[in-house]
């Protein structure tokens, strides 16, 4: 744009003392300080509402929903326990019982009946916290009716408890006619565990629908009021911008010249600025504005390619060659959804990409919150790494383990936002994720061709990363962590051992721990289970099979369902079989990616 041209942008704005007016900065700081305190005014009461409403969401998910389902684990267990008497009175009455058959269903019932009893003690310790909880507003009458009431399920199971062993006994020794007698008892003891077990449930039901009722009502009063405020200060903006624009178009339309010159891509031009009023200010932001748009336009075509604006400042800064990789010492963390091919296959391909882009936000989101690098998206899996210079040299394991943790705690809000994505409640996926995280030296910097580079890492590290979320396959655990990583990232976290594992593309054996959470919150079954665990498979290495077994399944009896446990189980059995070749030290060879 050649100089008559750009001079004439500011032809006309006035000068200084042409006339008098009510500077901008007081018009927009009178309205300004009107809106500030309307919004200290909506802020105040939103606090209010949402103080209440946030109680009594707190009231349903701290203690409402765990007692009810409590109580919805001790009726399962006590339908179980029917379910293995009228067994037992089913073989009892055969024309030929089965003395082994009687035993078990009858230790059944018996396991039924302690973990019932186990849970109603439990639930009444809760219940004696909840009376005991000051900041929460909660419905103190109904929880002492369930005080009284859980005690009265439990007297009544018990009573039916010992009515099912003198049957048994009268079954034995008795005579029929007080074996149908004891039989007729023992179904009255069975419809009064259900008519208190109702009782309960009933409490519990309108405690629940009471609560989310009042919820449910705060929650429309705060957005009738949010609305309201709304309507207000956008009343307030239209005259606010009535007021000004009068003041100021005349003078801004001589800036549209300048504005429609950068729309046509000429970010050469600059406006000179001839005035001292506040319109000078906004012809001198108008050339900033400009200087900006020419530097990232610069930066667009240098680091397009670049995700992370660290990365990009860093390259800006000169703190990371462009051209050179350097070797470090950092955490790479891989992530995958499990069975998501299998997934997509009852999913449109806008519902898979709709899924996918929640999905990557969240576990973006969480990676960058603990400082790490999202390096690429693979399909369905996640990349990110932690090391300098984004963060602490000594911290980059423990930042990776403590977003894993992070990711996997997000998990639970991600399923529950699946009825609003996919617009359907029933049949749908069961969303689950793997995560592998290992820590040792890398190689970090910018690779690729001349028109298109990654800022990435390579090397083993990042191969044994990846190889940890695979290996989350075939020992059925969710979070696996390398030696290196465990040993960086300290105390803080609860691990155990799973196994000493040859992944493809290694050689050497590497040590593989499972991430369960934070060791201050680890509960003692799971410590004592961990410890169990980490018994059995010293014994396994050291061939003891039948030590090996005795530790793994009291695992199990601490930790039912424990993946991991069944696995090493299958194991010892396969060994005594068929004992493993002399020298072995307790390695297990990945036999696939």
């Amino acid at each position: 744009m050649d100089e008559p041209a750009r001079c004439a942008r500011v032809e006309g704005i006035e000068q200084p003392g042409d006339r008098v007016r009510l500077p901008i900065s007081l018009k927009i700081f009178s309205i300004t300080t009107a809106l500030l305190v309307l919004m200290v005014a909506v802020t105040w009461l939103s606090v209010l509402n949402f103080r209440h409403l946030n109680g009594q969401v707190r009231a349903l998910s701290d203690w409402y929903l765990p007692l009810e389902q409590q109580v919805a684990s001790v009726e399962i267990l006590i339908r179980q326990q029917m379910v293995h008497m009228e067994r037992v009175m089913a073989g009892i009455e055969a024309a030929r019982p089965d003395p082994d058959y009687l035993a078990r269903e009858s230790t059944s019932f018996d396991a039924r009946g302690v973990n019932a009893d186990q849970i109603i003690d439990s639930s009444l310790r809760f219940l004696a916290e909840a009376d005991a909880e000051k900041a929460i507003d909660l419905d103190r009458v109904t929880l002492a009716k369930l005080a009284e009431q859980l005690p009265a399920i439990q007297t009544a199971r018990q009573q039916f408890h010992r009515t099912f062993r003198l049957f048994q006994i009268e079954a034995e020794e008795g005579t029929p006619r007080s074996q149908n007698l004891v039989r007729d008892a023992l179904l009255r003891e069975k419809d009064r565990v259900d008519v208190e077990i109702g009782k309960t449930i009933e409490l519990l039901a309108k405690l629940t629908q009471d609560t989310a009722a009042a919820a449910k009502a705060e929650e429309a009063r705060a957005t009738t009021l949010n609305w309201i405020v709304t309507g207000v200060a956008t009343l307030l903006g239209l005259i606010f911008a009535t007021f000004v624009t009068r003041s100021l178009v005349d003078s801004v339309r001589r800036l549209v010249g300048g504005t429609q010159a950068v729309e046509a891509g000429d970010l050469g031009v600059e406006i000179r600025v001839r005035t001292r009023d506040e319109m000078a200010t906004l012809a001198s932001s108008f050339n900033h504005m400009v200087l900006g748009l020419r530097e990232k336009e610069r930066i667009r075509e240098t680091f397009g390619q670049y995700v992370d604006p660290r990365i990009v400042k860093s390259l800006l800064d000169n703190r990371i060659a462009a051209d050179r990789g350097q070797r470090e010492v950092m955490t790479v963390f891989f992530s995958d959804l499990e069975g998501f091919t299998r997934m997509c296959e009852d999913l449109t391909p806008d519902a898979a990409v709709r899924f996918l882009n929640r999905y990557f936000a969240m576990m973006s989101e969480v990676i960058r919150g603990r400082q790490g690098i999202v390096d690429k998206y693979i399909g369905d899996s996640v990349m990110a790494f932690w090391g300098p210079p984004f963060t602490d040299a000594k911290g980059h394991a423990q930042l990776g383990c403590l977003a894993a943790l992070d990711q996997m705690a997000k998990m639970d809000a991600f399923r529950a936002s699946l009825p609003e994505l996919f617009g359907v409640k029933h049949g749908l996926p069961d969303v689950q994720v793997r995560m592998g995280i290992a820590s040792g030296e890398v190689t970090v910097g910018n690779i690729g061709s001349e028109t298109s580079r990654g800022y990435t890492v390579i090397g083993d590290t990042v191969n044994l990363a990846s190889r940890l979320e695979q290996a989350n396959k075939f020992y059925g655990t969710r979070i696996l962590v390398s030696e290196g990583t465990r040993k960086l990232a300290g105390d803080d976290f609860a691990v155990r051992e799973i196994d000493s594992l040859r992944v493809a593309g290694k050689l050497q054996p590497v040590r593989v721990y499972e991430l369960l959470g934070m060791a201050n919150e680890l509960s003692e079954a799971s410590r004592l289970a961990v410890t169990a665990y980490e018994a059995g498979l010293a014994r396994y290495r050291a061939e003891d099979w039948t030590a090996a077994e005795a530790a793994f399944r009291e695992c199990l009896a601490k930790a039912p369902g424990d993946r991991p446990s069944a696995v090493m189980l299958a194991r010892v059995e396969a060994f005594r079989k068929a004992p493993p070749v002399a020298g072995w030290k307790g390695v297990w060879v990945a036999g696939s990616k």
